[in-house]
């Protein structure tokens, strides 16, 4: 949709993310191998300790990463998850099974109350209903990367790059925190703080280390999708098999398909305000997705689109509501103040869109 934040569309009207999928058929592969290894090789330990860290949260994607670097590159990875908020009984399943499957692995549990403040002023201020949880996948990870002497932090994909976004870094392997607080933050990373009112001691893992500490002891950041031709539903096999990972008994909340996100009960609010901000929902995403990998056809996905996308997630309202400790009306107003009346119109208490995807 051209409604995404920093998409740009060429003279024949591709976005940059389908520009993107046909510059990999091309792309010397190779030579970010070289690239790969190379950068192993400046990070692996010779002392037998922690090479690189790999967020994780039991699910396809960060499973597929570690499982790689131990398995095909011979590092000694040290996975981490920040625990969500609202973990969902699946979500907990898988991520100790991608434990059990042989990782060494730490969770990180920032205080309930602050991440509950933080996650309601993003909800807020940036309709971001887990604001508080991104920051802590981005800070806190620096900061215990930092902490633990960890130089090195592989994420999995570039979701800028892969999915139609800024391309600035289709070309750089490493980026800083100064990426992750415009781009991933997008932007409202001290506005959400200040808007808290916590202290320091409760923003611990919110703040990435100082400027100076990461000088001193530069830790260089990146995402595996640099270095091999991305593909989810690969990941999603390799980490069925190899690290115990399961699907979800029934589709997704808002979408087709149910082996993606299911480690939070937030994650289905979250595509729902991309929905009414933007007009694009999770299976619209999802279905972007799968025709770039050439699973699908453009009818197929329109159907698909058609029929889930936009789904309001009424099964996880009163959890909502209580994990908010907000009045339904409260929650409707923050959700009616976030909607795009370009895009739609309020009708029987429910947004429908003016557009039609054809």
């Amino acid at each position: 949709m051209s409604t995404r934040p920093r998409i740009t569309f060429d003279e024949k009207g591709f976005c940059n993310a389908c520009r993107w999928a046909e510059k990999k058929k091309t792309l010397d592969w190779g030579r970010r191998q070289e690239q790969l290894s190379n950068l192993l090789d400046k990070h692996r330990s010779k002392s037998g300790g922690f090479d690189c860290m790999v967020p994780v949260s039991g699910g396809k994607d960060g499973s597929y990463v570690a499982y790689n670097l131990k398995h095909k590159y011979g590092m000694n990875p040290i996975a981490l998850t920040i625990t969500p908020p609202l973990a969902l009984d699946i979500g907990n399943d898988n991520l100790k099974a991608f434990i059990d499957s042989g990782y060494n692995h730490i969770s990180v549990n920032p205080a309930y109350e602050s991440m509950r403040v933080l996650n309601k002023h993003g909800f807020i201020e940036m309709g971001f209903p887990y604001y508080g949880w991104l920051i802590s996948t981005q800070a806190a990870v620096v900061r215990m990367a930092s902490n633990l002497n960890v130089s090195l932090i592989f994420y999995g994909e570039d979701g800028e790059v892969e999915y139609g976004g800024s391309n600035e870094n289709d070309s750089k392997a490493i980026y800083d925190t100064s990426y992750m607080k415009e781009i991933y933050l997008e932007g409202g990373f001290e506005k959400v703080l200040n808007a808290s009112n916590l202290t320091e001691s409760d923003l611990y893992f919110f703040r990435f280390p100082d400027d100076q500490v990461l000088a001193n002891n530069p830790i260089d950041i990146t995402h595996w999708s640099y270095f091999e031709n991305w593909d989810p539903y690969r990941n999603y096999l390799v980490a069925k098999k190899e690290c115990g990972l399961k699907e979800a008994e029934q589709n997704n909340s808002g979408t087709f398909t149910n082996f993606s996100q299911n480690d939070q009960a937030l994650y289905a609010l979250h595509t729902y305000m991309m929905y009414l901000k933007l007009g694009f929902g999770r299976a619209n995403q999802d279905a972007c997705i799968e025709i770039r990998r050439g699973a699908m056809d453009r009818e197929q996905a329109i159907n698909l689109v058609n029929l889930y996308d936009g789904h309001f997630p009424e099964e996880f309202i009163e959890t909502y509501l209580n994990y908010y400790q907000m009045s339904l009306q409260e929650f409707n107003e923050i959700i009616d103040s976030w909607a795009n009346e370009d895009l739609f119109e309020k009708t029987d208490g429910y947004w429908r869109p003016k557009f039609v995807i054809k």
